[in-house]
C-alpha cells in the first residue's frame, strides 16, 4: 500500500535510509536521528513524499517532483529505497512501476530521476523498467567518507511514444 508519509513514519524511513547498503546512493551521509528530522521534516513537508507498505510495515520510500510551467508533463522521481531485506523480492520493481503508471494516469509524459555511476545495480534495474541513459554529469557527488568523486548518470523514460524526428 502506498501513501503519503506521515511524521509517524520516522523510525521506519530512517532505519531504511540509514541502512549500510542504502545511504551511500542517497543524498546524505550518515547521521543520528536528531539531525535526521530536519531532512525527514522536509521530505514529508513536500507533499510528494511516499512510503510503501506490506502487511502494515514500511519497505519503501520515494519522492516524485512535478516540474512547472512548460514541462508540467514531466515529473523527477528521487529519494527511492526499499528495505534490503526486500532486494531481489520484486519489491521494488512493484513500487516503481505503480509510480510510472500513477504518474502516466495524471498526465506525466516524461519520467527522470538521477543514480550514481557507482552504483551498477540501479542502473540495470532502472534500464529493466524502460528508462534510458540520457547524460552524465562529472563529478557531482562525493560522500564524505570517500577521496573521490562520483558521476551523476541522468536517466529518462517517455511513458508515451514521441516523433523524435
Amino acid at each position: 500500500m502506498r501513501r503519503l508519509a506521515a511524521p509517524s513514519d520516522f523510525d521506519a524511513v530512517y532505519e531504511i535510509y540509514m541502512h549500510e547498503e542504502v545511504i551511500p546512493f542517497l543524498g546524505f551521509d550518515p547521521m543520528d536521528k536528531a539531525d535526521f528530522k530536519k531532512v525527514f521534516g522536509d521530505l514529508v513537508a513536500s507533499k510528494g513524499f511516499y512510503v510503501v507498505e506490506k502487511d502494515g510495515t514500511v519497505l519503501g520510500f520515494y519522492r516524485v517532483t512535478r516540474h512547472e510551467g512548460r514541462a508540467s508533463h514531466v515529473a523527477y522521481l528521487g529519494t527511492l529505497a526499499i528495505s534490503p531485506k526486500e532486494k531481489g523480492s520484486g519489491f521494488a520493481f512493484a513500487m516503481v512501476s505503480d509510480v510510472i503508471s500513477r504518474l502516466k494516469s495524471v498526465g506525466v509524459l516524461r519520467v527522470e530521476l538521477m543514480l550514481e555511476a557507482d552504483n551498477p545495480r540501479a542502473l540495470a534495474f532502472y534500464k529493466k523498467l524502460g528508462f534510458i541513459h540520457e547524460g552524465t554529469m562529472r563529478a557531482a557527488y562525493k560522500r564524505a567518507n570517500e577521496e573521490q568523486y562520483v558521476d551523476e548518470l541522468f536517466l529518462a523514460k517517455l511513458l508515451v511514444p514521441f516523433d523524435e524526428s
